[in-house]
């Protein structure tokens, strides 16, 4: 149902569960729409405007805020965390029914989707970027799916402390952890305890 009261019904086009984002088709006309922004442009301290239906019957529901955080990762999200995260923080309210909403900047473009919220504190808020959002709908339009690269290594940060067991004290880098029998990592010579400098 929109903002006019119209109804209409919507066609799955595909779904990615992994960055929580899919693509739905309706039929109609004089549909309204947002400008889409760059993401990638973001800054801590930008504005932040949240848009949308919270609690499932406040329609049209506007917050401001700031960006507060860029690249929120290993967050545990109640109804279901996904795979790939790279979260927008903002302090500009997000409450359960803002999901799928825009979050946009201070000229109106479309920098975000509102997507989770933190249950125990207050004025933290995540939304996916837009660019990965695009990313990830361009995949859905032409694929139904989304295609991913696998290298096939897990890593782990090179500490000082593993730096000096290594004898490479003050060396920088992440140490290969396990490589997956069969990847491409595996077909190109990577070792467990390999060390990736650059």
């Amino acid at each position: 149902i929109g903002a006019d009261h119209r109804t209409f019904k919507a066609k799955v086009v595909g779904a990615d569960p992994e960055t929580d984002v899919a693509v739905i088709q309706i039929d109609g006309d004089h549909l309204p729409v947002l400008p889409l922004g760059d993401s990638d442009q973001l800054r801590v301290g930008d504005w932040a405007i949240a848009i949308g239906n919270p609690l499932g019957q406040l329609r049209g529901s506007v917050t401001v805020g700031i960006v507060s955080a860029l690249g929120r990762t290993d967050l545990n999200i109640f109804g279901g965390t996904p795979d790939y995260q790279d979260f927008i923080q903002t302090d500009a309210s997000i409450n359960f029914g803002n999901s799928g909403g825009p979050l946009c900047n201070i000229r109106g473009e479309v920098v975000g989707i509102n997507t989770a919220v933190n249950t125990s504190g207050q004025g933290i808020g995540f939304a996916v970027p837009i660019n990965l959002a695009k990313h990830v709908a361009d995949q859905l339009v032409a694929h139904g799916s989304v295609r991913r690269a696998m290298l096939g290594v897990v890593l782990a940060e090179f500490t000082p402390d593993l730096a000096a067991g290594f004898g490479l004290p003050g060396q920088q880098g992440v140490l290969i952890q396990r490589v997956v029998d069969g990847s491409p990592a595996a077909k190109a010579g990577l070792q467990r305890n390999d060390l990736i400098v650059r």
